[in-house]
């Protein structure tokens, strides 16, 4: 909590401000009991009407006061719980974007979402409910207590014996709310993540029919949040009615043994109504506690998970040994003895990975499924870390070079075409974005998909759906490919990026890539795409089983013959159309 609270260190001078207004709003509520009270024995009982004018005015003149302080209070909290919740949102944001993988793999998208909104969202209407109320209401307590005593010891025990059992209840239902209120939070990261899914895959939902199946699975999502929620409002909710029955108690007692003293003589009538007057107000600060109880619980909920993302530690760091700004990249690459496991898991996914590259090369790597072609690839941007091994850079292992200089210097197409809400121009500057219109249109030239863009009517000012929604799986791929190409990178990694792409269009893309001479590295399930390469590597359950020119393999590899005779036949390639889309 105190982590948090430091948000709140810039905004000490707008704070001090609400804090004083609110002290004027307390100091009228205190000061209105002991006004009436003038009013009733100096002025209605004296039948003295200047006296009631008097006092009445100065009534009103100070609620006027009161209402200024109010609304001007509200500003200054508006204004820093907006501000404190702005900067915890701009740091949380900083925090997961300089996540590694493997810490994105403790958090699923839905939860870093509602922890950056709603949980978020709790502690700024806290932030400002605090400033606005809960502080004035414990300020009112103890404060209206106090000057209930000034009016009248006596009367003022009955107080006594009930606000400490109050404070104890209060303290237990607070305690059992946040709780909670922490299992509503993970029940709406449920809710949220069936409906990011059914979101994002609302054509598949169709296609299969399947959507009384998601919605199902999102009525019991949602059911789950309706009821943990319930539970917790009727906890709170439970605290209203005992303080009423304490309270109401208390304020019979008061009249009771009032109405005995004021019949002797020994109290005022304005007393006995200036002491009720001071328990009502009590009463109905207690009452806001209910209210209050509930944001706090919510808000010490939302507050350890937040905090959970700020402390999670990165495990993916520059070293702090005298990191160098190496010279541009040439391209070579070099795996020595690699594993390599996810974090978390003991299954390592690639085994003893030796190779090297040459700069301005091109190295296809073929595997089944699961043989740990992608992670291999996440190895040389150091997405991860490896076990145990080296990957070197220009014979410098890539943990010796600074992030951002080693991947500005790394085109990576990834398997999923992921295209941002945009336009075709915004999402190719998303590789460079200090990059022209004509290296813009010399990217998408050499990734195939410039005279397609021609065509269209805004051409480069086409906007992009949401994940590329209008474009087909070869334009979203091909435009991936030109955001790549456009930073001009040393070392280009596509990984099964082509594979929506016709024959003849990839085998022009190969081309072009040749000619660019950078270091090519490409996932492929097709021959004919691993035949146009210098080198081709064969992964197995996370081992190289064998590497080398297609003429090489094909009379060495069983394995390589095998996908050769899968994809051809026994008669070679001649027979298959190459105009054909595989």
């Amino acid at each position: 909590m105190i982590r948090i609270l430091a948000y709140l260190r810039p905004y000490r001078l707008v704070i001090t401000v609400a804090l004083l207004l609110t002290f004027v709003e307390l100091a009228v509520e205190l000061l209105q009991p002991l006004l009436m009270a003038k009013i009733i024995d100096d002025g209605i009982l004296q039948k003295d009407l200047s006296v009631v004018l008097k006092w009445g005015g100065i009534m009103v003149g100070i609620s006027i006061l009161a209402f200024i302080s109010g609304i001007a209070n509200s500003f200054f909290a508006s204004h820093t719980s907006q501000s404190f919740a702005y900067d915890i949102r701009k740091d949380l944001f900083t925090k997961i974007q300089s996540f590694s993988f493997s810490n994105l793999q403790k958090f699923d998208t839905a939860t870093l979402i509602t922890r950056m909104t709603n949980d978020v969202t709790q502690l700024q209407n806290t932030v400002f409910m605090s400033l606005r109320i809960a502080i004035r209401a414990p300020m009112l307590i103890i404060f209206g207590m106090i000057m209930a005593f000034l009016v009248n010891a006596k009367l003022a025990m009955m107080l006594i014996v009930t606000i400490p059992f109050l404070i104890l209840f209060l303290v237990f239902i607070m305690t059992k709310a946040r709780r909670l209120f922490q299992s509503v939070q993970q029940k709406l990261d449920s809710v949220n993540g069936v409906m990011r899914e059914n979101l994002s895959g609302m054509r598949l939902i169709k296609a299969f029919v399947s959507w009384r199946h998601e919605t199902q699975r999102f009525f019991q999502a949602n059911e789950d949040l309706k009821d943990q929620t319930i539970k917790s409002l009727r906890l709170i909710e439970l605290t209203m009615p005992v303080l009423l029955l304490l309270m109401n108690g208390s304020i019979i007692a008061i009249l009771w043994f009032g109405s005995l003293d004021v019949s002797s003589g020994n109290v005022q009538v304005g007393e006995v109504v200036a002491i009720i007057n001071y328990t009502t107000r009590i009463t109905g600060a207690l009452g806001v506690f209910s209210w209050i109880i509930m944001h706090f619980s919510r808000a010490k909920a939302s507050t350890d998970r937040v905090i959970e993302v700020f402390d999670t530690e990165i495990d993916l760091v520059e070293a702090n040994t005298e990191l160098k700004n190496f010279p541009k990249t040439a391209g070579k690459i070099t795996f020595s003895h690699v594993d390599f496991a996810y974090p978390g898991t003991n299954t390592k996914v690639l085994q003893d990975i030796t190779f090297s590259v040459q700069p301005g090369e091109t190295v296809a790597i073929l595997g089944a499924t699961g043989s740990g072609k992608t992670s291999l690839f996440q190895l040389i941007p150091r997405l991860y870390d490896v076990v145990q091994g080296n990957v070197l850079i220009d014979d410098v292992d890539v943990k010796d070079r600074k992030l951002k200089e080693l991947r500005k210097q790394i085109g990576y197409v990834p398997q999923e075409a992921l295209l941002f809400t945009g336009t075709i121009k915004d999402n190719i500057l998303w590789g460079k974005q200090d990059a022209s219109l004509e290296e813009i249109m010399f990217a998408a030239k050499r990734a195939q998909i410039h005279e397609t863009i021609e065509k269209l009517p805004l051409q480069y000012e086409t906007v992009i759906g949401q994940k590329g929604v209008n474009l087909s799986g070869g334009q979203k791929q091909r435009i991936s490919i030109a955001r790549a190409l456009v930073r001009e990178p040393k070392i280009l990694l596509l990984d099964d990026s082509t594979s929506a792409l016709d024959l003849q269009t990839e085998a022009k893309l190969l081309e072009e890539l040749k000619n660019y001479s950078c270091t090519t590295l490409i996932i492929t399930s097709k021959i004919y795409t691993a035949m146009a390469t210098d080198t081709i590597l064969l992964l197995e359950d996370g081992k190289i089983i064998a590497s080398g020119s297609h003429d090489e393999l094909i009379e060495s590899s069983p394995f390589y013959q095998k996908v050769y005779e899968t994809q051809f036949g026994e008669e070679g390639p001649q027979h298959v159309n190459a105009n054909e889309s595989i």
